[in-house]
C-alpha cells in the first residue's frame, strides 16, 4: 500500500499552487477593473491620490509575504534542531562504541569493531553423557536450633544449640552437661 500521508502532502502543495496562481490573476483583475485613485486618511498618516487596488492588495501581500517569512524561519528553526539532535545521536553512537570498546578490554573480551565473524571456524566436541548414579551425595544439612522470637522489649540474643556448645568445650561437654540442663530449664 502506498504511504498516503506523501501522497497528501503532494496533493495539499498542488491545491496551494492552484489556489496561489488563481489569487494572483484575480488580484490582477481586480487591480486593472479599480483604477480610481482615493485618499487615504488613517490617525496621523495622511496619503493622497493613492489607486483604489492598492488599498486592498498591498495589506494582503504584506500578510503573505510575513506569513512565508515565519513559515521559513519556523522551517529554518526546525531544521538547526534535527541538525543538533542529529550531531547529537552521532557524537552518542561514538561515545557507546568507545565504551564498548573499553568494557571489552576491561572483560578481556574480543573486539567487535572489525568483524562480526571469527577469523578460525570452531567446532564443538559432543560431551559425553554423565550418569546420575555416578554423581556423588550431597552431605546431609545439619539441623539447626530453632530459635524462638524474643517477646515484645526483650533482646534478641542468639542461641547456641546443646551440640556445638558441648563441641566448643575442651572436654566434649561430659562434665557441664547438668549445668547445662539446669541453665537451660
Amino acid at each position: 500500500m502506498p504511504d498516503l500521508s506523501h501522497l497528501w502532502q503532494r496533493f495539499l502543495l498542488a491545491f496551494a499552487l492552484v489556489v496561489g496562481l488563481a489569487l494572483g490573476v484575480a488580484a490582477t483583475v481586480f487591480g486593472y477593473s479599480n483604477l480610481a485613485t482615493v485618499n487615504v486618511h488613517w490617525s496621523v498618516f495622511h496619503v493622497d491620490g493613492v489607486p483604489l487596488w492598492t488599498v486592498a492588495l498591498v495589506p494582503l501581500a504584506l500578510v503573505l509575504i510575513a506569513g512565508t517569512l515565519y513559515h521559513w524561519m519556523d522551517g529554518l528553526h526546525h531544521f538547526t534542531e534535527h541538525m543538533r539532535h542529529r550531531r547529537r545521536v552521532h557524537e552518542l553512537e561514538a561515545e557507546i562504541s568507545s565504551l564498548r570498546a573499553h568494557l571489552d578490554h576491561v572483560l578481556e573480551m574480543p573486539d567487535h569493531s572489525t568483524s562480526r565473524l571469527p577469523a578460525k571456524a570452531i567446532t564443538a566436541e559432543p560431551v559425553p553423557p554423565v550418569h546420575a548414579a555416578e554423581a556423588p551425595a550431597l552431605p546431609e544439612p545439619v539441623a539447626q536450633q530453632e530459635t524462638l522470637a524474643p517477646e515484645n522489649g526483650a533482646k534478641a540474643t542468639p542461641q547456641r544449640s546443646t551440640r556445638a556448645k558441648r563441641a566448643a568445650e575442651p572436654d566434649g561437654g561430659q562434665e557441664s552437661a547438668p549445668a547445662e540442663s539446669a541453665a537451660g530449664a
